[in-house]
C-alpha cells in the first residue's frame, strides 16, 4: 500500500478509541515498525492529536475530541475553505453561522504552525462586509428549506421600481447567486412556467401545505444562465466576432460568462466567438471597452463602429463635465 493509504489506515485504527501499539499497527498493516514511527510523526505534524502512553498497558490513541473531527486538510485546502466561508458570509449565505462553526472546528484541529500560516495569509485578505440584512437571510433560509422539503411558497413580489407587490405561488427549484444578488428559480403558478425572481424583491414569504416534485436532474444555475445567454439553437442567426490581442487579455475575455459560452476557436493571439446581433449592438461594446488597446476587433465592422461611438461619447461626456 502507498504511504497515504497506510497513514489513513493508522488514523482509522486509532479512531476506534482503543489503544494500539506500534507493533500491533506494524502487524496489521504488514509494514516495518520503524515505518510506523515515521507515519505517526507525520500525522502529528499534520495536526492529528495522537497520545502516546508508555508502560505495560501503553500504546497510541487519539485525543477524545478528535474522534468526531473531520479528516485533516493540507495548507492550501484550509485556505480555500476559509476564503470560501468569508465570501459566502459576504454574499448573505443563509447558513453562514453553521459554516463559521465548521471553519472554527477546522482551525481547532490544525497544529500551531499551520494556524500561524493561515492567520498570516488571511491578514492580507479582506472582504468588504455589507451590513447584514436579516430579512434577506431569513427569506433565503425559508427558500432553502422549501427547496429541500418540496413545499410550495406564497410570496408577495415587486418588479423593478414598482411599489405595488403581486401575490404569487411558486415551487422553488433552487437558489442562484449572481453578480451580488440572490435569485430563486421556481415554477410560477401564475405564469405556468419556470422563472427566476430576485430574492431581495420578495416583500413577504410563507410556506403552504402544497408539495411539489422538482424535475429530475434540473439545474437552477443552468436554467438561470440560459436566460442570459444568446439562443444558441438558432446558429444561422449568430454573427462571428473575431478578436485579436495580447494573450493575457484574451485569456480573461474567454473566461467571461458571455464570451466563454460563445467561444468557437482560440489561438495564442486570436479568439473567435458567435453572438447574436442584439447583444453585439447593445452590451458587448461595454464589456470590451475596459480592455483598451490590449485587444483589437477584427470583425464584424459594425462592432468596431459601435465601440468607437461608445468611446467617443465617453470622451465628450468628460470634456463637457
Amino acid at each position: 500500500m502507498t504511504k497515504a493509504v497506510n497513514m489513513l489506515s493508522i488514523l482509522w485504527l486509532l479512531k476506534t478509541g482503543n489503544k494500539i501499539t506500534a507493533k500491533q499497527l506494524a502487524e496489521k498493516l504488514e509494514i516495518n515498525i520503524r515505518t510506523v514511527y515515521r507515519y505517526i510523526d507525520t500525522l502529528c505534524a499534520s495536526g492529528v492529536p495522537i497520545i502516546a502512553d508508555a508502560g505495560h498497558n501503553g500504546g497510541y490513541s487519539l485525543l477524545h475530541e478528535f474522534v468526531e473531527a473531520p479528516l485533516f486538510f493540507d495548507h492550501d485546502e484550509q485556505k480555500a475553505l476559509i476564503h470560501a466561508a468569508r465570501f459566502a458570509k459576504e454574499a448573505g449565505y443563509p447558513f453562514s453561522e453553521v459554516l463559521e462553526g465548521a471553519v472554527s472546528k477546522l482551525k481547532m484541529y490544525t497544529n500551531p504552525e499551520q494556524l500561524e500560516r493561515i492567520n498570516k495569509h488571511l491578514s492580507g485578505f479582506d472582504v468588504i462586509q455589507a451590513p447584514v440584512n436579516h430579512s434577506l437571510e431569513s427569506t433565503l433560509k425559508e427558500i432553502e428549506v422549501s427547496v429541500a422539503e418540496g413545499h410550495s411558497l406564497l410570496m408577495e413580489y415587486t418588479k423593478g421600481n414598482e411599489s405595488v407587490s403581486q401575490s404569487r405561488k411558486i415551487d422553488p427549484y433552487g437558489l442562484v447567486y449572481w453578480k451580488g444578488k440572490w435569485y430563486v428559480v421556481a415554477y410560477c403558478q401564475l405564469r405556468l412556467e419556470i422563472r427566476s425572481f430576485r430574492v431581495d424583491r420578495i416583500v413577504k414569504l410563507s410556506r403552504t401545505e402544497l408539495t411539489f416534485k422538482r424535475p429530475l436532474n434540473f439545474s437552477a444555475r443552468t436554467f438561470f444562465l440560459s436566460g442570459l445567454l444568446p439562443n444558441s439553437n438558432e446558429q444561422e442567426k449568430l454573427i462571428p466576432v473575431c478578436v485579436q490581442g495580447k494573450m493575457h487579455a484574451l485569456d480573461e475575455l474567454c473566461q467571461h460568462w458571455l464570451f466563454g459560452h460563445a467561444l468557437i476557436d482560440r489561438t495564442k493571439n486570436q479568439a473567435s466567438f458567435k453572438l447574436d446581433e442584439h447583444s453585439i449592438r447593445t452590451f458587448v461594446p461595454y464589456f470590451l471597452l475596459p480592455y483598451g488597446k490590449s485587444i483589437t476587433i477584427l470583425e464584424p465592422s459594425f462592432l468596431k463602429e459601435k465601440l468607437v461611438d461608445v468611446a467617443s461619447g465617453l470622451v465628450e461626456h468628460y470634456k463637457n463635465f
